[in-house]
């Protein structure tokens, strides 16, 4: 009777996933071929729950397969969909499922919803590199924060209209000209505006306004003791960091589609929302999270101090921001329960 009782339990499971499976994967595929990955999902998540891992780029994905601590599954090593390549794996005897997302915020939000769809996860790790905008916190140091907003919905105001609106802060464009004036130019002042999540806790078709996303405290108390790991220093024999990086729990972060590379701009996010790092999907990926009840941890290693040396900072340091994020990811892992 229990083995009856369990067959009826698998049986809506395996129509949900072959339902899922011909909206997920690529429309080329012919019907077989959509079958046979959906039964392979299944096997997957019967094996389960899979910790879920997010990564953005190339550098990252290099720091982290490279590890001897991941280690494919012999059977099914990934799992391609949607032109992603989803791999299958073991850290430190978790399992775990990891897809590279791509740089922005749909990117971000379309992998990580596509992997809580598809696969059986507990939660997901986001990590990658970021931009530095605190002044206390230096290249290749690694930020996992306890709040991320989406410092991308902007309301352009129109100059010659007074503010009062819903607009949570203003950005004075006027106020950044060198030499100062009057603060009044063509361009005005933006403000910041409101996420809508819309989550499987709120109300039906009713969105919450909220301006920080959190990230999952439980999971930030088990990354406090990361703060005594040992982080690399150095690229290579000849191109090291004047001091050790240090890792740091309970920061803030900031995430839009644009890359910071303006130190007015940076100072203003930090003095204004205390934001200490800056990347295009942390808030994406976490929303994505929330909406659905998922856990997830932000790790984000800095690269370089937006707006002092830009893109041939991430250049240069950015291989080594990625090994020690990579390093805090697996540390992460470790200290996880079992399933």
């Amino acid at each position: 009777m229990a083995s009856l009782d369990h067959n009826l339990y698998l049986l809506p499971l395996l129509i949900i996933i072959i339902i899922s499976s011909f909206h997920v994967l690529p429309v080329s595929l012919t019907p077989s071929h959509k079958l046979k990955s959906a039964i392979t999902i299944r096997k997957l998540n019967l094996r389960g729950p899979y910790i879920g891992l997010v990564t953005v780029i190339e550098t990252e994905e290099n720091a982290f397969l490279r590890s001897v601590e991941f280690r494919p599954d012999p059977t099914h090593p990934f799992l391609d969909l949607s032109g992603r390549r989803f791999r299958i794996g073991k850290v430190h005897g978790k399992k775990v499922v990891y897809v590279r997302c791509g740089r922005g915020m749909v990117n971000g939000a379309a992998a990580t919803q596509q992997m809580i769809d598809v696969f059986n996860v507990k939660g997901i790790v986001h990590f990658g590199i970021a931009g530095n905008m605190n002044n206390s916190m230096s290249i290749g140091d690694v930020s996992i924060p306890k709040q991320i907003t989406n410092a991308g919905l902007w309301d352009w105001l129109n100059p010659d209209k007074a503010k009062g609106g819903e607009d949570l802060v203003y950005l004075d464009v006027g106020n950044y000209n060198v030499p100062k004036g009057d603060g009044n130019n063509e361009l005005g002042s933006i403000g910041y505006s409101y996420e809508q999540l819309y989550s499987v806790t709120g109300r039906i078709n009713i969105p919450e306004n909220v301006f920080w996303i959190n990230t999952t405290q439980e999971w930030l108390h088990l990354a406090a003791d990361l703060e005594k790991i040992e982080l690399s220093q150095c690229v290579n024999a000849s191109l090291c960091l004047p001091k050790k990086p240090k890792l740091v729990v309970g920061l803030k972060a900031a995430t839009a589609d644009i890359f910071v590379d303006n130190a007015a701009y940076r100072n203003f996010l930090y003095d204004t929302f205390g934001v200490s790092s800056s990347d295009m999907e942390s808030s994406a990926v976490a929303m994505t999270c929330a909406s659905n009840g998922y856990p997830v941890i932000v790790i984000r290693g800095l690269s370089d101090l937006a707006g002092v040396g830009g893109d041939n900072t991430v250049h240069k340091f950015g291989s080594l921001a990625a090994t020690n994020t990579a390093k805090a990811v697996l540390e992460f892992i470790k200290k996880l329960p079992p399933s």
